[in-house]
């Protein structure tokens, strides 16, 4: 714990100049506007936010909330939530003295943490007072754990009061890493727990839905890919081709691909290409499109989330690389509620997908997937294990 300390006291310069350059150095310091005692909860960036939404919103209910994350994006996109009671910031640097002062604003009583921000300062200050949400940890970061730092991980562990992870494999791995058996709380995927939105589609669908194709959450790499792929996905009765980039400010470089439409310059989406280069209306795309495409499962990435596709009943197709969501692509995959493919032959796959392909590829997906989405017994948990 020590070096961990001094390393990051090293490093300590370089963390003011990133955030000079890019914002929110008040707030990363502990400072900015302060905000209503009650809960913290902190996610990394727009993923794990986004997927503990519905969580936020339930908890907020009772008492006010703080969130934290690490990007100006994930924070922009909480303010945009408009959650009565809960107010975004980013998060301090986990120094002891620019926590001490963040908590001395805040006054928070408790933390919870989504996914796997594992940051020993953050997790020791607030020991007994912790709990993680949607928890999850790779057998090679676990591996690195018990490596290089034993006796810290488990002295972070010991304070977790309650800890929900997202797979049994995770939560093998916590335990073997000391946290105390009897703090686990059943596991939970987060992403499971949609929160639909019913706003009005901000202009009329370019066609009926099964004509629409959505790429989601897609990383360089995907959209070549996919515009490869788009031709004999038109043959196959596609009509519209909606691109939605993981990180909207790669918009530029996505247009330079092929000829579209894009929402950050006000288009509106018709028949062809169009890219949906903004931030906070994923539903929107999901509401308008038949199929969509799991992005970052083509190159590496792990993939992204199939829970909000087949919430909006949107049938699902990805790639082969479906690390950070393993047992629930195998299981949708399994039941016939996925369509798995190459990046060679996504173009005959898509063909494949007619209208009633569709229909049963969404039917069974929303049928497996809505039998782990209840929140109820984690809330219950939660208000229990935290003081």
């Amino acid at each position: 714990m020590i070096l961990y300390r001094l390393l990051l006291t090293l490093i300590f310069p370089l963390l003011v100049l990133q955030a000079l350059r890019k914002g929110g150095l008040g707030e990363r310091l502990g400072g900015g506007a302060a905000s209503p005692p009650g809960l913290w909860v902190h996610g990394a960036s727009v993923g794990e936010l986004t997927s503990a939404r519905g969580l936020i919103t339930a908890l907020a209910a009772d008492e006010p909330i703080v969130v934290t994350c690490n990007t100006a994006t994930a924070r922009a996109m909480v303010q945009g939530w408009a959650i009565p009671g809960v107010q975004a910031r980013f998060a301090p640097f986990d120094l002891r003295w620019c926590l001490a002062r963040f908590r001395r604003r805040h006054q928070p009583r408790a933390l919870i943490l989504i996914e796997s921000e594992l940051w020993p300062n953050r997790m020791l200050a607030m020991a007994g007072h912790l709990a993680m949400v949607g928890a999850r940890i790779s057998e090679g970061s676990a591996a690195g754990w018990a490596r290089r730092a034993p006796g810290l991980i488990r002295q972070m562990l010991s304070g977790v009061t309650c800890l929900s992870a997202q797979d049994q494999a995770s939560a093998a791995r916590f335990t073997a890493l000391g946290l105390p058996p009897d703090r686990l709380a059943p596991s939970l995927m987060l992403k499971t727990a949609v929160s639909l939105q019913t706003r009005p589609l901000p202009f009329e669908p370019p066609g009926p839905r099964d004509t629409c194709l959505l790429a989601a959450s897609t990383h360089p790499g995907d959209e070549a890919l996919i515009l490869a792929a788009w031709p004999t996905a038109q043959t196959a009765g596609f009509e519209t081709l909606i691109l939605a980039p993981r990180h909207p400010e790669r918009g530029d470089a996505i247009a330079q691909l092929a000829p579209m439409a894009r929402r950050s310059k006000g288009d509106v989406a018709t028949k062809g290409v169009y890219l949906a280069d903004t931030l906070g209306e994923m539903d929107y795309w999901y509401r308008m499109a038949g199929t969509t495409i799991i992005g970052g499962s083509f190159t590496d990435r792990g993939g992204h989330t199939p829970y909000e596709p087949a919430a909006y009943g949107s049938a699902i197709l990805h790639g082969p690389d479906t690390a950070n969501f393993s047992e629930v692509f195998a299981a949708l995959d399994s039941a016939n509620a996925a369509l798995a493919t190459t990046a060679e032959n996504l173009g005959p796959t898509l063909a494949q997908l007619t209208s009633a392909r569709q229909a049963a590829l969404r039917q069974a997906a929303q049928s497996l997937l809505a039998e782990t989405a209840d929140l109820g017994p984690l809330l219950d948990r939660l208000r229990r294990a935290l003081p």
